[in-house]
């Protein structure tokens, strides 16, 4: 009997990595204040658990996720496959740019941060339409080449831009937000990326906190959590979403299985090339993410998962109005 899909490694830029990866977006702050320290303990434990591919951006806190990153690691001798990504720029004058020198400022002051020389997979975190994609293409080739990054990833994309940005070069991985609450995926990206061979990357594979025996609710959201502005939170979405999942986490409670653990192991389901990154700010959530791993879905429990949260189950838009410029549809 083969093992169950959850325990294979994945491939990111020619590199086994653990099959789940390590979100970093709230070390900077995104959910709410957070502590060093207790971000700290957060990589450690995601170390000790085999996870080595962890994931941030620029725009993380401005910087400070990065930062936080670095300062662990100068204390580490571990190995990890790091991601970050550039192009999104939060001034009045020009949201997202994809200008070589914008994006070449953006991966030097990365780097920076990071204590690196180079970073093995750096994307371009939103699409900048007034450059062509090929031409983006050929600004990552250039960083590629001089050893600033291993390979090339675009967050968020439609699939034709990937295969537009494909017959230029070598694109490593995809990234865009996918779990039981959110498929558009399925409707091409997930399809070609692996017919291209690219990673799809999965972030905010939990849906936010909701797919976690875990979640407090949005009553204990801290001051600064993004999530309070978003439609999905929001009533009457809010109760209408939680009614739908409050099904889907009884029946994992009935399988002896906590609910962030077989949301990871649908996700983990749905492709060898799939590698979902989950956040957290405690490490006491990992363990969860270990037991994904060892679940293994049979086709009668995909089957009754999807009867539980069918496509499009999810009452309103992942983003707020201003969230989305720069998120390609498709579809």
């Amino acid at each position: 009997m083969s093992a169950p899909a959850g325990h294979r490694e994945r491939r990111i830029v020619g590199q086994n990595v653990g099959p789940i990866g390590l979100g970093c977006m709230s070390f900077g702050g995104i959910y709410g204040a957070t502590d060093e320290q207790e971000s700290a303990a957060c990589m450690q434990a995601a170390l000790d658990l085999g996870v080595t591919h962890w994931d941030v951006a620029e725009v993380y806190g401005d910087g400070v996720s990065e930062s936080v990153i670095g300062r662990f690691l100068a204390q580490t001798d571990a190995q990890v496959t790091l991601a970050t990504k550039g192009g999104i720029y939060r001034t009045p004058e020009r949201h997202f740019s994809n200008a070589r020198d914008r994006l070449r400022a953006s991966l030097e002051g990365s780097l920076k941060r990071l204590g690196r020389s180079s970073v093995e997979l750096y994307y371009i975190h939103r699409r900048d339409h007034s450059i062509e994609v090929e031409a983006v293409m050929e600004t990552m080739m250039g960083f590629r080449d001089e050893g600033l990054i291993g390979g090339i990833g675009f967050s968020e994309i439609a699939p034709f831009t990937l295969r537009r940005a494909a017959t230029v070069g070598p694109v490593a991985a995809v990234q865009s937000e996918y779990s039981l609450w959110t498929r558009q995926p399925e409707l091409g990206m997930i399809q070609t990326c692996a017919e291209l061979g690219v990673a799809f990357v999965a972030f905010s594979p939990l849906a936010r906190g909701m797919l976690s025996d875990r979640f407090p609710g949005r009553e204990a959201f801290a001051d600064g959590d993004f999530r309070k502005g978003s439609p999905r939170f929001s009533d009457p979405n809010y109760q209408a979403n939680m009614a739908a999942i409050a099904g889907f986490k009884a029946w994992c409670a009935a399988k002896g299985w906590a609910t962030s653990s077989v949301a990871l192991a649908w996700v983990l389901a749905q492709g060898e090339h799939i590698v979902p990154i989950p956040g957290t700010r405690s490490a006491a959530h990992l363990a969860e993410w270990g037991a994904a791993t060892e679940i293994d879905l049979s086709d009668a429990d995909l089957a009754e998962i999807e009867g539980l949260l069918p496509v499009g189950f999810a009452h309103g838009a992942r983003y707020g109005g201003a969230s989305w410029p720069g998120i390609e549809i498709y579809g």
